[in-house]
């Protein structure tokens, strides 16, 4: 396992600070809410009115009065948006920074197969996002019991379930790409994370682009929806996880044979 410790050495600085800036603004977004809650029903009447602008962040299923509704878009737009970089720019750049840092003729000569740096650098990524992601509910959890508050532990779960899940199939889009590309791998991660962003956005405008929800996780982690029908949306996610498998398959057999430069 000395890849993955050397992944998690190399990869701290940027985990912290992802997780902590995620952590800080969702307990600053939970504390916000008992100074703004009494305001929040006629908050709920003036989004309800905005018409397609409301219906694309599900604020016309939501009642922002509650904290369940308040949470759901306030908190699962940061920890959507933050949690997709994050995953996007860790798996993007795992194997192509090999080759762009001039570090694979040194990695590639030691006596450790190129299935086993595949295996090790994809653990690495799942096992951070996994912690991440603990590590920001526990803080969510904590900042809902300070302010005095009954944990919604159903609707919560769920959500940062799907959040990630969410971040787990990007990451495994972004892996399968960093093993094509040799350098500016960076911003590709960021383009397919903001473009997955967008097309959810687009899909929940208008009923004829609804059929873009299947092609993007975002669509599985609409707050509307999970806390509305209480489940997460099984084809939706069968179908991310499909995507995800597809990018490791793909980043295993070609990196695998591929010419290192």
């Amino acid at each position: 396992m000395t890849i993955l410790k050397h992944e998690f050495r190399q990869g701290r600085t940027a985990f912290w600070i992802w997780t902590g800036v995620i952590s800080v603004m969702l307990s600053v977004c939970v504390f916000l809410y008992t100074e703004v809650r009494g305001e929040m029903d006629a908050v709920t009447n003036l989004f309800s009115s905005f018409g397609s602008f409301t219906a694309a962040f599900g604020m016309d299923r939501l009642n922002f009065g509650t904290l369940e509704g308040f949470y759901a878009i306030e908190c699962g737009s940061m920890l959507g948006i933050g949690g997709a970089f994050y995953a996007a720019i860790t798996a993007v750049n795992m194997l192509s920074k090999e080759e762009s840092n001039k570090t694979a003729d040194f990695l590639l000569t030691h006596p450790v197969s190129r299935r086993r740096i595949l295996s090790e650098k994809l653990l690495a990524i799942f096992v951070q996002l996994t912690l991440m992601n603990l590590i920001i509910l526990g803080m969510s959890l904590l900042s809902i019991i300070v302010i005095g508050e009954p944990v919604p532990w159903k609707s919560l779960l769920l959500l940062h379930f799907a959040y990630y899940l969410l971040q787990l199939e990007i990451s495994g889009i972004c892996y399968g790409i960093s093993a094509f590309v040799r350098r500016g791998s960076v911003g590709i991660g960021l383009g397919i994370a903001v473009l997955l962003y967008f097309v959810n956005l687009i899909s929940n405008l208008s009923e004829s682009a609804s059929v873009l929800k299947f092609f993007t996780p975002f669509a599985y982690c609409d707050g509307a929806d999970i806390i509305t029908t209480g489940s997460l949306d099984g084809p939706k996610i069968a179908i991310g996880a499909g995507a995800c498998l597809a990018g490791i398959l793909a980043a295993w057999f070609h990196y695998d044979k591929k010419d290192i430069t």
